[in-house]
């Protein structure tokens, strides 16, 4: 199915969702909403958060500050603050919002031994994942594509950012979305909202607990979108899954999807899918792109190492998960 055909099915069934995101939800004190920002169905559900709460105030405060964020560091505005430093020759004073995530993208590179790298535009362009025609390129054009990156070729100094090349096209694609997500859950606390979750596509964050037990969050079987593979129980806590379903094509039997180890400048192939529980959404973003193209064993020591828990299905459909996991997860 084409990109377009999936987008117009994709406004029918939001179109439908509106209409009961509106009211309240089932639950007693529950309410919910959703948009369309950063590519995706952005879903907010909170609970009563006390008498002198504005529910629809601090819902709106929520998607204001992911639609900042997205304003701000998205790779296809022109005007966006990534936009130009894309566009930048030489060093560029960014927002102190953008510098923060740039710092942390730049720690996950380091720690995850360039396994996640803000530095693939260029490549990530080659491959056409976000347009309608996505491609395989050729070996020359990957090599052109990867010259110059990784976790050295950015130098941060307070809100100066520097590239080493001016070719060098920054991509936050894998951890802005988290962070919009962590925003919009500091917009709510700032409204007085105490119980709350946000999930953008898949990024997820949760506030609190669900009327006095965790948080049940379905997770998508890699190989049956009709399946759940398990289920978590959590509270404030952040759930982000990296998976080769997301976004891919086929040709000739062959899955080439959207997460590119930059070693290689090809698809990452040693798993299916990892979802990593964080203590921010911005983490668990970048260290599920680390950990699925590190593969599941050093995957999950990168999350583990960085206090996070991991859940891992590898190449094969091996499913390995944190010790510290397994007392929260439900199988079906």
């Amino acid at each position: 199915m084409s990109r377009s055909r999936l987008f117009a099915l994709g406004l029918v069934i939001l179109l439908s969702a509106l209409a009961l995101f509106g009211r309240r939800g089932e639950e007693p004190g529950e309410f919910r909403r959703a948009r369309v920002l950063m590519g995706t169905v952005v879903e907010v559900t909170l609970l009563d958060g006390g008498a002198n709460v504005d529910a629809e105030a601090a819902m709106a405060a929520a998607f204001s500050a992911m639609a900042e964020v997205e304003a701000r560091m998205s790779a296809h505005r022109d005007d966006s603050e990534t936009a130009r430093l894309n566009a930048a020759a030489g060093p560029l004073e960014v927002s102190a919002a953008t510098a923060d995530l740039l710092a942390l993208g730049l720690r996950v590179a380091a720690a995850s031994g360039g396994a996640f790298d803000l530095t693939l535009g260029r490549l990530k362009t080659l491959w056409g994942f976000a347009g309608d025609a996505p491609r395989v390129p050729d070996d020359m054009a990957i090599t052109a594509a990867l010259q110059g990156i990784g976790p050295e070729s950015l130098r941060l100094e307070g809100r100066r950012v520097t590239k080493r090349e001016a070719v060098l096209h920054v991509d936050l694609g894998a951890i802005a979305k988290g962070y919009a997500v962590d925003r919009a859950i500091a917009a709510l606390q700032a409204a007085g909202i105490r119980h709350a979750s946000v999930n953008a596509g898949g990024d997820l964050r949760l506030l609190g607990d669900y009327g006095g037990r965790p948080w049940r969050i379905g997770i998508q079987h890699p190989r049956n979108p009709e399946a759940v593979l398990a289920t978590l129980e959590l509270a404030d806590a952040a759930v982000v899954t990296s998976g080769d379903y997301e976004r891919f094509f086929e040709i000739d039997g062959v899955r080439y999807h959207h997460i590119l180890d930059p070693h290689d400048g090809r698809p990452a192939d040693a798993c299916q899918s990892v979802t990593v529980v964080a203590a921010s959404a911005a983490e668990a973003d970048a260290l599920a792109t680390a950990a699925f193209v590190l593969g599941p064993e050093a995957g999950r020591r990168l999350v583990e190492a960085w206090g996070g828990l991991a859940l891992v299905v590898a190449a094969d459909g091996t499913v390995s998960l944190s010790e510290a996991l397994k007392e929260r997860v439900r199988w079906p």
